[in-house]
């Protein structure tokens, strides 16, 4: 199973400085790869290009950025800077975000997302591959300057069509927050539209929230990440099924994160994640590879534990 470590996921009420003292932390103890997240707060490409300057191995990966706010060239070019100046590889990760970011946060139609996605993909595969003196994009005058980034494109699915966009383009397909049952089943249905193409699969990543020995600071930001999946199709069931039916029904009816936290219950985190000690954290990472991931890109809880250190130490590779 390999081990890469998000050093910035989704927002929450983290110091702003948090992900560069995660993402040191991470080369550091001998990860191999860093993703730099995109949100409201940050640009993914900067913040890639802040902790490049920061470590000294990592590889990064900049994203999922959204495609509805990013055309293929932008995103293509900003890993292609980012790598010049690191000077190591960097990859892409393409995803559709959600109308709460794209419409409320960056002011632009989210529509057709499947199908942006589809284009997005294919077109920035191929700039991801371009060489130096060639057009910058088809018919210009301007010319490539810098070398390709050097890492992979990353494809975040969940839906069929996402799926099938990954399965055509991706060299990793990524979940987020998914339990070992779904991934499971997403492999089977990654194999299939793979299959259909006459493609190899991708390798299959998820970002899952982990905390070793967590503290109560730990939990709930563990749980506040997880509150925003309550009411999505495909997770409600799973909490449901796990037992937090009431807490399922409470977000539906449209109560806050605050009042999701409180009522999800310690063992919740567990549900999509990597909480516990050591031996049950383990434990559940091997039900992750058994279920058919290839890559647990470990989301750190920070609050409790400044930089993931303790999670992190305790699952460092061998």
């Amino acid at each position: 199973m390999d081990m890469t470590v998000v050093a910035v996921a989704r927002e929450d009420d983290s110091a702003v400085e948090e992900p560069v003292r995660v993402a040191v932390a991470a080369d550091r103890l001998g990860y191999r790869e860093v993703w730099a997240g995109e949100g409201p707060t940050w640009d993914s490409f900067v913040l890639a290009a802040v902790i490049g300057r920061a470590t000294e191995r990592v590889a990064l990966t900049a994203g999922p950025v959204p495609v509805s706010v990013r055309d293929p060239y932008t995103t293509a070019r900003g890993a292609a800077s980012v790598a010049a100046l690191v000077g190591r590889p960097v990859g892409v990760a393409l995803g559709t975000s959600s109308k709460r970011v794209v419409e409320g946060v960056h002011d632009r139609p989210r529509v057709r997302p499947a199908a942006v996605l589809e284009e997005s993909a294919a077109a920035v595969r191929a700039l991801l591959h371009g060489t130096p003196g060639e057009p910058v994009v088809p018919g210009s005058t301007f010319r490539r300057r810098l070398a390709p980034p050097g890492g992979p494109l990353t494809v975040a699915a969940f839906g069929p069509r996402a799926i099938a966009t990954a399965a055509a383009h991706a060299d990793r397909m990524l979940l987020d927050v998914v339990s070992p049952e779904q991934v499971r089943e997403l492999r089977g249905e990654l194999e299939k539209a793979a299959g259909r193409l006459g493609r190899t699969p991708p390798t299959l990543a998820a970002w899952l929230p982990a905390a070793v020995d967590p503290e109560p600071e730990s939990l709930a930001q563990v749980l506040g990440s997880i509150a925003g999946y309550l009411t999505v199709p495909g997770y409600s069931d799973v909490f449901a099924e796990a037992g937090f039916g009431e807490t399922v029904e409470l977000a539906a009816a449209g109560a806050d994160r605050a009042t999701l936290v409180r009522a999800l219950p310690p063992e919740a985190a567990a549900t999509v994640g990597l909480v516990g000690d050591l031996a049950a954290v383990r434990a559940r990472m091997d039900a992750y590879a058994e279920a058919g991931l290839d890559e647990i890109a470990l989301v750190p809880a920070t609050a409790g534990d400044p930089g993931g250190e303790r999670t992190l130490e305790a699952l460092r590779p061998a």
